[in-house]
């Protein structure tokens, strides 16, 4: 499967050529490229937060579409750092803060490699579970303390 003309524009955080394509009736916001990867997945891995508000924008645009491997758009926001699309995202009422990849790591999980915000953001989500183990059993407070997080 080859990725699409936007799914390269949102990855690449290209606004004005995502407004073009979405302006067109034969461009499907939600057809995934290489590995199952939408879009609004590219957009969320990379930070863009422009063509995220846009995709958003479209009803059929689904805000917590996994790729192959089980991890949604707040998955790769939550581990790359994106703190602005994490809220984005979990303003939507639609997206679950909790929802594990194929590892059975959660957004928490990725957020405890690097980034403090995140993780406070997510463990006020009262549907993620701060002890829910990964597949070799390490949890995020794990991850946290192997990456030297000192806070939480």
């Amino acid at each position: 499967m080859d990725n699409t003309p936007l799914v390269w524009a949102a990855c690449n955080g290209h606004e004005r050529v995502v407004e073009i394509l979405l302006r067109r009736d034969d461009i499907n916001p939600e057809k995934a490229g290489n590995y199952g990867q939408t879009p609004l997945w590219n957009a969320a891995r990379n930070g863009h937060v422009g063509v995220i508000k846009m995709l958003l924008e479209r009803d059929e645009v689904n805000a917590d579409k996994p790729n192959n491997y089980s991890q949604g758009p707040l998955w790769f926001a939550a581990f790359n750092g994106y703190e602005g699309v994490v809220k984005i995202l979990l303003e939507r009422g639609e997206v679950n803060p909790d929802k594990p990849d194929n590892d059975r790591r959660t957004p928490l999980w990725g957020a405890a490699w690097n980034d403090v915000g995140i993780v406070k953001i997510l463990l006020d989500q009262d549907e993620v579970n701060p002890d829910s183990p990964h597949t070799d059993g390490r949890t995020p407070l794990w991850s946290a303390f192997r990456m030297g997080m000192k806070e939480w």
